[in-house]
């Protein structure tokens, strides 16, 4: 059967069980819906994560699941917190609850090669948690996943000096800033506001947070540091070496040929 579609649920369920046959992945995009600053859409992290699945899925042989646009509260130094309307964010609980059930439920069905594709900063360690409890739950699946929490933690000292000219901040403070500017100009120029971009701070950026939140820990515009910097060519080198990076450590770790030893 030939595969129509690389979207889950654009398929049937025959179309399904032929890919989980001939031992197809899945990938599971994990975003949220949160303010992105003035120029930027509340569901950049989740077009993002789906961007990078759609884009190794025809060669890895695999298929991308509905993606969770709902993510963990917004923390107010690395995503401005949860004052800004539109942003709507789960407890930890719940993230993790749906998480570890969507993840159950496609091992249960009989996937084997699996990869949470992640870009909402604050989501980490609750998907981890999530799918250890999962496989927890189907020990002798044979399952194994990968966990792309943060899938641009190690760009090269190159790309970082293409995207951020004027010097590296961090990337607590990369929120709706040049980076993800960047990178939607380049995949999704048309969500892009670019007139609107700003170049924001908060008046304290300090290494620990206080609840509840500071007015002077939150930017008035949601933008955490240089976005009207960004552009289309830097959002193009990022991209390449953050696509080349997820392709091999998912050919690496959940390839066909893999020994798939149950546990992440």
């Amino acid at each position: 059967m030939a595969q129509r579609t690389r979207t889950l649920s654009e398929m049937t369920w025959p179309e399904v069980e032929e890919a989980i046959g001939r031992d197809a992945g899945v990938f599971i995009p994990i975003g949220a819906t949160e303010q992105h600053g003035y120029h930027l859409p509340l569901a950049t992290d989740t077009i993002l994560a789906t961007e990078l699945s759609y884009a190794v899925a025809d060669e890895l042989d695999f298929l991308v699941a509905p993606p969770i646009e709902y993510g963990y509260r917004s923390r107010p130094l690395s995503g401005g917190g949860q004052g800004f309307v539109g942003t709507t964010s789960l407890n930890a609980r719940t993230l993790m609850s749906l998480v570890e059930d969507v993840v159950g439920a496609l091992v249960d069905q009989g996937f084997k090669r699996l990869a949470l594709v992640n870009w909402h900063f604050e989501n980490q360690n609750f998907i981890y948690e999530a799918a250890y409890l999962a496989l927890e739950r189907h020990p002798d699946s044979g399952a194994r996943i990968v966990l792309a929490e943060h899938p641009f933690a190690e760009l090269s000292q190159e790309t970082l000096d293409v995207l951020f000219p004027s010097g590296f901040a961090g990337w607590d403070v990369e929120h709706a800033a040049g980076m993800e500017t960047s990178l939607m100009l380049h995949l999704r120029p048309e969500l892009v506001i670019f007139d609107r971009a700003v170049d924001d701070a908060s008046e304290r950026h300090p290494w620990y947070d206080v609840l509840p939140v500071p007015d002077d820990f939150v930017p008035e515009s949601g933008t955490l540091w240089k976005a009207t910097q960004a552009s289309d060519r830097q959002g193009k080198v990022a991209w390449e070496e953050i696509v080349a990076q997820f392709r091999s450590a998912v050919a690496t770790e959940v390839s066909p040929a893999k020994d798939k030893a149950p546990g992440v």
